[in-house]
């Protein structure tokens, strides 16, 4: 599913201005998914901070440490690369391909996790900037989760 060129322009507005608080936008995603989703935890076992406080912090507590903020900017970061792909489906896959191959098989990961984060992303756009740029976005997440587990 390739995306048109408008929607493809939308989505890089609205990314453009999620991305530009990559740090603290990227924790509160991850730290939402701790929050709601206790099992994805698990994958981050080197995270001595997380693993301490995760079961009774809050959401905003667990966005605050510094393991999960430096992480966030890393998911936001490949993200920002896959973006800047998305007029190109070949260079896409190939920016996709080695980090769902990567969390397949080296981290374990459920790829159904991502669709977690994905929906985390999501309601983050919404909360900022409403539901017409929530949407748009959706376009591109549904395109890179395809992608992702179509590398899995």
């Amino acid at each position: 599913m390739a995306l048109s060129a408008e929607d493809t322009q939308t989505a890089g507005a609205v990314w453009e201005k999620i991305y530009a608080d990559v740090e603290d936008n990227g924790a509160v995603v991850l730290s939402r998914m701790f929050k709601e989703n206790p099992h994805t935890v698990s994958y981050f076992k080197n995270f001595t901070q997380l693993q301490s406080i995760a079961e009774t912090a809050s959401a905003e507590e667990i966005a605050a440490l510094a393991e999960v903020r430096s992480h966030g900017k890393k998911v936001f970061s490949a993200l920002n690369d896959m973006v800047s792909h998305l007029t190109n489906v070949d260079s896409l896959k190939g920016t996709i391909v080695p980090l769902a191959k990567k969390h397949a098989t080296e981290l374990k990961v459920d790829v159904k996790d991502f669709g977690i984060i994905f929906e985390n992303l999501l309601d983050l756009i919404g909360q900022k900037q409403g539901g017409d740029a929530k949407e748009a976005f959706e376009k591109v997440t549904n395109l890179i989760y395809e992608e992702i587990k179509a590398a899995y």
